[in-house]
């Protein structure tokens, strides 16, 4: 199985892409969309919540194994941009520029477009990333970028299969009640192997639950290894218990205190001690105050843009993550550009 978010400003065509390349599924912020090759599932997680909020980006991208940037035909914009951000902050390493709407434009344009996306990702961990144009009118392209997602899809299975014998931990995005079933969740198995009856916990909240089914595209399972888009049947938790980002595994760190080390946007405004932000970690969002700030172990009060630096963070609740985890932290109400830092924990 490989996961595969489709991001981009609200008019970048990203809704009309992802009705073309799956069955529409579950909705909300962010809205899932299933296509079965073969032997092979592709989730598509369209990120329909944002740009009004950038949960639904940050959730859209933690979600992934591939990335498919949709930019209109018409050029870059200040959403783009932000998208561009994330992704670098977060790390991520497989993905396609997909320019969208490609019959409204002319192929001069479209490869000017393109080599503007080659400038403004250089340096970054998208500068090698493909630009394919396509049209959900015309259906121009269609077939080259669903070629391209399986060769991407191939190596995000080879990335998985080597995380299979690690210890399970699934991350979940959603959460309901059915009659005469109980609590079920719907997640990614982030890593490891999950099976039936097995017994784990889910965090922060430090609850014990059971597996108690498993299905994938609406089939029943009895294991599900990493990568795997799964819902699941819990007993002994509830679903209003849940919060989209919490994760159900054998051991997670929790906290409410961090000390981070961050890379800096350099399209920030650069960030201050006592400055009120807001943390992603994971799936999980939550406003937070920074406490301190030191580069090269001198202790400072505002760190430049582009700069890195140690930052003691605290958070209003606590949550859980692993020392492997990426962390994002924004300013929510900054007009042009939200992120300010990419971080993991010290």
């Amino acid at each position: 199985m490989a996961n595969v978010s489709i991001i981009g400003s609200e008019k970048s065509g990203r809704t009309s892409l992802a009705e073309k390349l799956g069955k529409k599924g579950t909705e909300s912020d962010i809205t899932l969309y299933n296509f079965v090759k073969g032997n092979n599932i592709y989730s598509f997680v369209d990120a329909n919540g944002y740009p009004e909020s950038l949960k639904p980006l940050t959730n859209a991208i933690d979600l992934c194994d591939i990335a498919l940037v949709c930019v209109p035909s018409s050029g870059l914009n200040a959403q783009v941009g932000e998208c561009i951000v994330a992704l670098d902050l977060l790390a991520s390493k497989r993905g396609l520029f997909v320019i969208t709407m490609s019959d409204r434009s002319n192929p001069m344009a479209i490869s000017e477009l393109s080599e503007k996306i080659k400038a403004i990702t250089k340096g970054t961990s998208l500068e090698r990333w493909e630009s394919i144009a396509v049209s959900t009118t015309t259906f121009e392209g269609i077939d080259t970028l669903k070629e391209r997602i399986f060769a991407l899809g191939e190596e995000a299975r080879s990335d998985n299969s080597a995380r299979e014998e690690l210890p399970p931990r699934v991350v979940v995005d959603h959460f309901f009640n059915v009659t005469g079933i109980g609590c079920v969740v719907l997640g990614i198995v982030a890593q490891g192997t999950i099976k039936v009856h097995d017994n784990l916990t889910v965090f922060p909240i430090g609850r014990p639950a059971q597996i108690r089914s498993i299905q994938s595209n609406d089939v029943d399972m009895k294991t599900a290894p990493a990568g795997t888009r799964v819902g699941l049947a819990l007993r002994g938790v509830q679903s209003k218990e849940f919060d989209r980002g919490y994760i159900i595994s054998q051991k997670e760190e929790v906290a409410s205190k961090f000390n981070l080390k961050c890379r800096l946007t350099k399209f920030t405004q650069g960030l201050g001690v006592g400055d009120a932000v807001h943390l992603f970690a994971g799936l999980q969002s939550i406003p937070a105050t920074i406490g301190g700030i030191s580069i090269d172990g001198k202790d400072i009060t505002q760190a430049p843009a582009g700069s890195e630096c140690n930052v003691v963070l605290t958070t209003q609740k606590e949550i859980a993550y692993s020392k492997n985890d990426r962390f994002l932290i924004a300013r929510l109400n900054n007009p042009k550009q939200r992120f300010v830092a990419g971080c993991t924990a010290v």
